[in-house]
Order: C-alpha cells, then sequence, then structure tokens
C-alpha cells in the first residue's frame, strides 16, 4: 500500500471555513479578519489575563534531534487532537516555519502524516505576511542608520565601525553573512563592513515575541541598540525616530494567526524564531491568546530541551508570568539509536544495545525538566522500524526514574493515536500540583547567568569566555544591560558546543566566543562556538524536489 505524503494528506482533506474553527473559540465571524477562506487574525482584546491563569499550558519539547528532527511539531499537533478527543478543549499554538529550512534541508513546520495543521501550503510559504513584515521592519532600521551615515542632517555622528545591526532575509544564503556596502561612490552611501541574518534571528523577531502589546512593541523597539558614536555614546533606534515607522509595518504582524488542524481544532500561528539562533518560541501574545480561549494550550519549543525549552521557560515564561503545568519530551527510537553511536544509515535498524546507551541523553533532559519543578511525560514519536524490545526498555528505563513514556501514533493516526499520551498529560495537570521556577533570576550577574546553564542544562564543567565575549561583558556592564536574559546560540546537536558530542557529554566546557545584545527584547545572545545567525544550503536543497503545476498545485513540499 502506498503512503500518502504529508502534502498529499493535507490536500485531500476538506477544510472547514475559518469563521467555523472561530465559533469553536466562541468567536464571532465579524470578530476576525479574514485572510481567504482558511485563515484569519485574531484581535488582542480578546486577550484576558483572568482566564489565562485558570487554564493549563502544555510545553512540548524534545531530547538531542538529529538533523530531520524528531517531530515536535507533529506530536503537538496529535496531543492537541488526542485531549479533544477525550473532552478537553485544546487549542495548539505554534510557531510560523522558515522559508530557509522549507526550501533548505528539514521542510516546513506544519506537522505531518494525520497531524497537521493546515492549509500547509500556506503556512510553510508566506502565511499571512508576517515574516515580510519583519524582515521589512528589520530592513527600515538599516535603511535609515546607513541614510544617518550620508546625511548632513540631524546626523548622529555614528561611528560606521561600530554598527552592531544587520539586515535580514529568510533564505539560507551563506553568501550574504559578511558583505560590503555603498560602494560606487558618494551618492551610494558609506561604504562599510555590513551582513544579513536569516529572519528568524532578527531581533525584530525576538521583539515581536516578547511583546505584550503594541505599546510595548513600539516602546521595544526605540531601544534597540544600533552602536556608538565617535565619541562613545550608545545609539538606539529611537535616536533614529524609527520606533514608531517600524511598529507600522507591524501593525497586522502582532495579530495572531488562525488556521485549524486536519480534525478541524483550532490553531493558533504566530512567530517564528530558531531555538538555536534565538529563542526559539512563539509569540508571548499567542500564548495568552491561546490560554484566553481554551482550556488547554499545547505549544512547543524548537530543537531539544537544552535550546527550545530552557529559553521557553527562562526567558518568556519568566517574562510573561505563565506557569506551564506539564513538559512532554518527544523520543523518537532513530534519535537513541544515533546517541547509542548509529550511523545516520544505521538509524532505522532497530539495536537495543544502542538505545540503552543513548538513553542518557534523554535521561538528561527529564533531569533538567524537573529543576524547573515541572514534571515530564515522554512521548516515544512512533516510526515504523521502531522494535517492541525498544520501546519496552524505554517506557521501563522511564518509569524507573518516575516518568510515564507513551508511544504517540499521531503520525499515523492523528487523535485516535494520542489519547493515551493526552491522558498522561491530564494526569499530570489534575494530580501533580507542579509551581514552574525559573532556573536562574534575571538580577544574577551576566556571568553567573552564561555559567547557569552550562552548568545545570548543559552538564559542562565550565564556560571560557574568549577575549571578544569578555569585551562584550563589559559593554553590557557600561550600558545597564546586566538584568536581561540569556538566550545562547549553540549547536542544536549535542549539549555541549561541539556537535560530535552525542549523547550526555561530560568532562567539557563550553567557550563563548562573542556576545551580541538585543536591547529590544532584553536579552542578551551568546554565541558558543562556530554558530552562525545566517544557514547555507546544503548540497542538496529540498528546492529540487518540489514543483507546481498549471493549476497552482504544489508538489514536493513537506
Amino acid at each position: 500500500m502506498k503512503h500518502l505524503s504529508d502534502i498529499q494528506i493535507a490536500q485531500n482533506t476538506i477544510l472547514h471555513h475559518i469563521k467555523t474553527i472561530a465559533h469553536k473559540l466562541n468567536i464571532d465571524e465579524d470578530d476576525i479578519e479574514m485572510y481567504g477562506k482558511y485563515k484569519a487574525k485574531l484581535p488582542l482584546s480578546f486577550i484576558d489575563e483572568n482566564k489565562i491563569k485558570n487554564n493549563n499550558l502544555i510545553l512540548v519539547t524534545a531530547l538531542t534531534p538529529t538533523p530531520a528532527g524528531e517531530g515536535k511539531t507533529t506530536v503537538s499537533i496529535g496531543l492537541t487532537e488526542g485531549l479533544n478527543k477525550i473532552g478537553k478543549q485544546t487549542t495548539v499554538v505554534l510557531r510560523e516555519p522558515s522559508l530557509g529550512p522549507v526550501f533548505g534541508i528539514k521542510g516546513g513546520a506544519a506537522g505531518g502524516g494525520y497531524s497537521q495543521v493546515v492549509p500547509m501550503e500556506d503556512i510553510n510559504l508566506h502565511f499571512t505576511g508576517d515574516f515580510n513584515a519583519v524582515e521589512k521592519a528589520n530592513n527600515l532600521l538599516s535603511a535609515l542608520i546607513d541614510n544617518n551615515l550620508q546625511s548632513k542632517v540631524n546626523n548622529l555622528n555614528l561611528d560606521p565601525r561600530t554598527i552592531f545591526w544587520k539586515r535580514v532575509i529568510d533564505m539560507n544564503d551563506r553568501a550574504l553573512r559578511d558583505i560590503t556596502i555603498g560602494l560606487g561612490g558618494t551618492g551610494n552611501g558609506i561604504p562599510r563592513q555590513d551582513g544579513f541574518n536569516i529572519t528568524p534571528a532578527s531581533e525584530v523577531m525576538a521583539i515581536l515575541c516578547m511583546a505584550t502589546d503594541f505599546e510595548d512593541l513600539k516602546q521595544r523597539l526605540g531601544d534597540i541598540f544600533v552602536g556608538f558614536t565617535f565619541d562613545k555614546k550608545a545609539i538606539f533606534a529611537r535616536d533614529l525616530k524609527a520606533q514608531n515607522a517600524m511598529a507600522i509595518l507591524l501593525k497586522d504582524a502582532i495579530k495572531p494567526n488562525l488556521v485549524q488542524t486536519l480534525e478541524k481544532n483550532p490553531a493558533i500561528i504566530h512567530g517564528g524564531p530558531f531555538a538555536n539562533i534565538a529563542q526559539g518560541t512563539n509569540t508571548i501574545i499567542a500564548t495568552k491568546m491561546g490560554l484566553s480561549l481554551s482550556n488547554y494550550v499545547v505549544t512547543e519549543a524548537g530543537f531539544g530541551a537544552d535550546l527550545g525549552a530552557e529559553k521557553f521557560l527562562n526567558i518568556k515564561c519568566a517574562q510573561a508570568g505563565l506557569n506551564p503545568k506539564c513538559v512532554v519530551l518527544v523520543a523518537t527510537i532513530r534519535a537513541l539509536r544515533h546517541h547509542g553511536g548509529a550511523k545516520k544509515e544505521e538509524y532505522n535498524t532497530p539495536s537495543v544495545e544502542r538505545v540503552k546507551i543513548g538513553f542518557s541523553n534523554l535521561e538528561k533532559h527529564i533531569e533538567n525538566i524537573r529543576k524547573f519543578y515541572i514534571e515530564p511525560v515522554v512521548a516515544i514519536n512512533s516510526f515504523i522500524s521502531d522494535s517492541t524490545a525498544e520501546v519496552d526498555f524505554i517506557i521501563d528505563a522511564c518509569k524507573k526514574l518516575g516518568v510515564q513514556a507513551v508511544v504517540s501514533e499521531g503520525w499515523a493516526k492523528g487523535g485516535e493515536g494520542t489519547q493515551d499520551l493526552a491522558k498522561a498529560v491530564v494526569n499530570i495537570v489534575e494530580n501533580k500540583a507542579t509551581q514552574f521556577k525559573p532556573l536562574y533570576d534575571w538580577k544574577s550577574p551576566m556571568k553567573e547567568k552564561i555559567e547557569t546553564i552550562a552548568r545545570e542544562i548543559y552538564g559542562a564543567d565550565g564556560v571560557v569566555f574568549e577575549k571578544k565575549a569578555e569585551l562584550n561583558l563589559r559593554r553590557i556592564d557600561r550600558l545597564g544591560f546586566n538584568d536581561f536574559a540569556v538566550c545562547m546560540a549553540k549547536t542544536q546537536k549535542s549539549f555541549s558546543d561541539d556537535a560530535t558530542k552525542i549523547g550526555r557529554p561530560t568532562g567539557f566546557k563550553v567557550t563563548v566566543r562573542e556576545i551580541e545584545i538585543a536591547a529590544g527584547a532584553r536579552f542578551v545572545i551568546p554565541i558558543l562556538g562556530k554558530m552562525m545567525r545566517m544557514p547555507g544550503l546544503p548540497s542538496k536543497p529540498a528546492s529540487e524536489g518540489m514543483s507546481i503545476d498549471n493549476n497552482g498545485v504544489i508538489s514536493g513540499l513537506s
């Protein structure tokens, strides 16, 4: 029997009109802004702090993933279907996909199999234009900076050598990492070194995800740190009078997007920072919107729990006052084989011995979640190559740690395959009175916060700060930014900053090369090892397998 691809499953589904989905959330169609029949923007007026406190937030994260990912989004959507099937009114709240991975190596981020959000082509491509708005707002500030360098009117005396703000584009394009601009004569501006980040790494994206309302958004945009004048005065976006124009470009992007799952349950999708080079979670506004409209909200944080979950808990929840009730740790047998030493071509070859060795990685993530005073549930995301012996080992090994591990078959069966997982989550929510507590206090010294994450979450013996990072720390202190949160930029392939150290490495230190400042987002970004904020395409990009016919039907998108 031929299996349908993700896009074929999505295209074979008859969607409900978005007004019908809105009605499930007790929202009248006149109160939504429709983008065609199947997408809509939700007004911020629906956020209700009183309801938020009484409803239940569930975070889905994962063990350290293989390059293809372990299916957090698929499990998040499947769990939402399963919770609805057992009578819990639930909305899934997710990030928006970036075009970089869509056309690169990983594919889209709308779930998979029978656990998807739809219309998947729209969601994976331009959607409602939020990424475009973030990109334009970011690059407007770049244009204003270069214009001020050129202008003799209201010139801020900016030193071009100190400008930290970069342009962005939502594409994996390594050739844009380091560029020279302003060439071609005086009419083309001041020549200087510049570069591009990918749009999910833009501070404007981070600000959109951290803002609580439109006024807060404007304040944060004005707080963006640009660089220094020749006489060492700090310059911010507000000094260029940029914040209002940038906010105008984001007037619609700040509103969360409503779509649906394959089983016609509500899905809110908003914001899209990566977790290895940014904070990796959807917007505070979207999460609060979901909690205002549903009894349960399932959300996910990117890559492994050492990245997305750590940032979700220490940055987003600490800032927004959110209290997650349960964490679902997604594990796949193939990832455990990988951490047990299997090569890529052996990921689908059963091996209890390798799974036993690789379990140390999952065990460390379980320990880490408990450091936040939250109980985890392990979701074994089912693959056809899983053996019964391997699954039984994980269930038993987790049981010895006091953790329930449940097979999740959302990819193959949708909500029918995730009801056991849903019941396990509800058991934690209703019977274990968790009281989330962040790992560190934002007011602690900056070095101490970085070292706490490295020691407690990564298992490192210590942190090496290179000379540039030490200079950056002094700058952070001089600018008065010591009480910011920490958003680590680190490889997603290892607990350490060395991608080759799989499993649960010990006896290592992490190296902080430099530390970027995201003053509007109110966190700093230590760059660990060789991390780059503009990825490149693989030798065989996913784009090569895509096509579109005369009727506009797309194939090859996943």
